[in-house]
């Protein structure tokens, strides 16, 4: 469901209209493929709405039809895989091998408990291997506040998960293997300035417990899905899309992560980003997948969909999956 029918806010594509911010799309450079919604975790804020119990999964033929589709899009220089648990998904091995066999860059959304459940021993070694850059999520650096999002015990696997990349040189000076830490707010607010954030991060993990990381991404809660319902259950819906809309930032507008980028879901299905996947709003607001398509070059006239969510990437810093968009 639309936010737009649950939340009294000013509509969104007014406000861009307002603003006369152009919204049309830059040449896209990066696919985002969430291939499966199974997970080993179930956090509370999960627009994805993953969990062990989740069965969705990308098939064999669908990857299939990607990596053709890639092969003839040198314009798409990174593949963003997500999920879910991106690597529970039993063709995630051959699907990063081969991207990378065409010189792409693949980035891989892990949220480091995966690589301790049962035949994803040597994942971590398989993506160092390949070079794969890793974002991880770590939503604080107290054992605390990440329990209580992601569920007990998380942060003290996470810290393991962490330092048994740093031994393989992910996050290491020299090694060209990138990993970058993730923060989202806990509760309905907006993430603190990421480069303070992040200097915070690096003192707290680097003198308490050994541990080097690449950079910081800040990222805000999107009112959608399970952190939506928490919001309905706390009722402070109204309160936090007012806190978005008062917040609005046109430079960051300007900026979002859906100009350049488009998302495939599990199933084929082509939408505008990993947000509207989740709502099932498709690209350009007409339902269509990978097999109705010769090229992704297709989709480059393709309008963007609005909603209401999207306050939620353009408030304060602005937020996109590589973090803030601006000062």
């Amino acid at each position: 469901m639309a936010l737009a029918h649950l939340s009294r806010v000013p509509s969104f594509a007014q406000r861009i209209a307002a603003e006369r911010i152009d919204l049309s799309r830059h040449p896209i450079d990066t696919l985002q493929v969430n291939i499966g919604r199974r997970c080993n975790q179930a956090c509370r804020h999960c627009h994805v709405e993953a969990s062990p119990l989740r069965m969705e999964n990308m098939d064999f033929r669908t990857i299939d039809r990607l990596l053709t589709l890639l092969s003839d899009a040198p314009a798409i220089h990174t593949v963003d895989i997500t999920g879910g648990a991106p690597e529970l998904n039993p063709n995630f091995r051959r699907f990063v091998s081969s991207i990378r066999s065409m010189g792409k860059t693949v980035i891989d959304r892990c949220n480091l408990t995966v690589l301790f459940e049962r035949g994803q021993q040597d994942t971590a070694a398989f993506l160092a291997h390949n070079q794969v850059q890793i974002i991880a999520s770590l939503p604080c650096y107290t054992s605390g506040n990440v329990d209580k999002q992601r569920g007990g015990g998380v942060f003290d696997a996470s810290v393991k998960a962490l330092k048994a990349l740093n031994a393989l040189g992910y996050g290491m000076p020299d090694t060209g293997l990138s990993l970058n830490l993730v923060y989202n707010p806990v509760g309905p607010s907006l993430p603190p300035a990421q480069a303070a954030l992040e200097a915070d991060y690096r003192r707290e993990l680097r003198e308490k417990l050994g541990i080097e990381f690449s950079a910081l991404f800040t990222i805000t809660n999107m009112p959608i899905k399970r952190f939506l319902d928490d919001l309905n259950r706390q009722g402070r819906l109204d309160e936090y899309m007012a806190l978005l809309v008062s917040k609005f930032n046109p430079a960051a507008a300007a900026g979002v992560m859906c100009r350049s980028l488009v998302s495939i879901g599990w199933d084929g299905t082509i939408y505008d980003c990993d947000f509207n996947q989740m709502l099932e709003i498709p690209a350009g607001g007409s339902s269509r997948n990978i097999w109705d398509i010769k090229a992704l070059t297709d989709l480059q006239e393709t309008s963007i969909a609005l909603d209401n969510h999207c306050y939620g990437c353009t408030a304060g810093a602005g937020s996109s999956c590589g973090g803030a968009l601006a000062g």
